[in-house]
């Protein structure tokens, strides 16, 4: 706790150097929310406010989205992003969503985040606090003191990382660097490279473990019978509430009024009345973004059902990469979509009937 506690001064410390410079003139980050365990998206527009800025494994929020309305504003406003974030950031950029000479991001390295729906599933109750060690977490509850392998809480999207090398950034508020041999940190002001003289090798956070296939339970369900996957399907999507959290927080769907709401699409609706709206508004949200998804797990991430949605995007990039050759939606700002580009020896409709999709 206490590495976690002087590493957000030494962030604080940085994000108020380039406040009163005049670099910026706000801060997007993280603060904490209700529970222990919640870090809520917020805006910071002085120094005083700065104390409420945290940075912990709590903090799984992609901020890019927000960027979309905060670019417009005036001034610049300075967007802390984690490597997986940056390529969310991008993808918005080609799509000409925002505004990138009104964002300064400070790219910053990702401890890997924690999900609490797994510690829960776990058998944890009455959680008081928890506290984050190099590969453990210690929670306090309401019946003592428990311990768990942080690699069993982590995020489904952190399981398969990308990498902790950042996409795009203005500077880069290099962890590891603070960090001496034994563990302890270097409390003196850090120098943040930028963008324009970094080494990208090693930077960030240590990422040394083994990743886990993104599509290892896509080819389960590939693997399943056509009514197996019906099945499977439906006893996920039948728990949706439609509380519109996976729409509205998924940096690809930036649609100003969404075909859900609107009222002349003739398939508007604020709530799943039978089981077919149950699948398709998942279904058709998952095709909308189909090449545009840099697969960040927001979606599962703030599902209060818990329904895996990612497996639905994953399972496109998965079609898209046979199909088309491989392709990281957002890892650069200029190479085209493959399905909003054309190659001469591109699929033809047919390899659909290959795939078993007429079964």
């Amino acid at each position: 706790m206490q590495r976690v506690t002087e590493l957000n001064e030494l962030m604080r410390k940085k994000a108020q150097m380039l406040l009163e410079n005049g670099i910026v003139n706000r801060i997007i980050g993280w603060k904490k929310g209700e529970f222990i365990y919640d870090r809520t998206p917020a805006v910071f527009q002085d120094s005083d406010e700065l104390s409420k800025l945290i940075y912990d494994g709590f903090c799984g929020a992609n901020l890019s989205k927000y960027l979309i309305q905060e670019s417009k504003k005036e001034g610049k406003i300075l967007a802390l992003l984690k490597p997986c974030d940056t390529y969310s950031f991008n993808q918005l950029i080609k799509e000409h969503q925002i505004n990138r000479e009104n964002v300064y991001v400070l790219g910053i390295g990702c401890p890997d985040m924690i999900d609490i729906n797994k510690i829960r599933s776990k058998g944890f109750k009455g959680i008081l606090k928890i506290e984050e060690k190099e590969d453990e977490l210690i929670i306090d509850t309401l019946y003592g003191q428990k311990r768990i392998k942080k690699e069993k809480a982590l995020l489904e999207k952190c399981l398969s990382c990308k990498g902790k090398q950042h996409v795009a950034y203005d500077e880069l508020f290099l962890i590891d660097n603070m960090i001496s041999d034994n563990g302890s940190i270097n409390r003196s002001m850090p120098d943040c490279e930028e963008a324009s003289g970094l080494k990208k090798v090693g930077i960030a956070s240590r990422d040394s473990r083994p990743k886990k296939d993104p599509y290892e339970m896509v080819e389960k369900i590939e693997a399943m019978t056509p009514d197996e996957r019906f099945a499977f399907w439906r006893s996920e999507l039948s728990k949706c509430i439609r509380c519109n959290a996976c729409r509205n927080v998924c940096p690809a769907c930036v649609c100003v009024k969404c075909i859900f709401d609107n009222d002349r699409s003739g398939i508007a609706s604020k709530a799943n009345t039978d089981a077919f709206e149950e699948n398709m508004f998942h279904i058709i949200r998952a095709l909308h973004v189909a090449g545009r998804c840099t697969d960040c797990g927001e979606c599962s991430r703030v599902c209060p059902q818990q329904i895996p949605l990612h497996l639905l995007n994953r399972k496109i990039i998965k079609d898209i990469n046979e199909f088309y050759g491989q392709y990281q939606a957002g890892a650069d700002t200029q190479t085209p979509g493959p399905l909003t580009s054309f190659k001469h020896d591109d699929v033809e409709p047919y390899i659909i009937m290959r795939k078993g999709g007429h079964k």
